[in-house]
């Protein structure tokens, strides 16, 4: 019997969940499923530029679960492009954790749950001087990711480049 499946941290959600071929109507097309565990690892692997392990890390999954999640991403993706098929998000086995937030003048630290907006000020002293919490993976590559990007090169200080 197969373990049950663990649920995967996500920190974005879409505002659209469908993408189709320009020009033809959705009634026409065939569809292929994108979850939203997928979209997230490749937002995480391929738009942020995180390694495998550092992106697990911020799905709460292992590194080999990422690299099957990242891979069916993929296929699916290659299906839909070249075969002319709509893309459709939706599903998977996902949680979608609170934001945490800091003020800079109290040093008080709160949750606020996704789709909530920005907080306008800390509710402990109501000023404005608030951040995201260091320790908040919230979808732009920091907390558990630590904003590290991979980097096919870096710039010396010099200007002369290395791999």
């Amino acid at each position: 019997m197969p373990r049950p499946c663990k649920c995967r941290r996500i920190a974005f959600a879409p505002d659209s969940f469908w993408f189709k071929p320009a020009g033809i109507p959705l009634r026409n097309l065939e569809s292929v499923i994108l979850t939203l565990d997928e979209l997230e690892a490749v937002r995480l692997a391929d738009q942020q530029g995180l390694y495998q392990e550092e992106a697990a890390k911020c799905m709460n999954i292992s590194r080999q679960t990422f690299g099957n999640i990242i891979f069916s991403a993929h296929q699916k993706i290659a299906e839909a492009l070249i075969n002319q098929k709509a893309l459709q998000i939706k599903g998977g086995t996902i949680i979608m954790p609170e934001r945490q937030f800091l003020c800079d003048a109290c040093q008080h630290i709160w949750s606020m749950p996704h789709g909530t907006g920005r907080p306008a000020e800390c509710p402990n002293c109501h000023s404005t001087a608030i951040y995201r919490h260091p320790d908040d993976c919230g979808g732009h590559g920091q907390g558990c990711c630590h904003g590290r990007r991979r980097l096919k090169s870096e710039t010396k200080q010099n200007g002369s480049k290395t791999s």
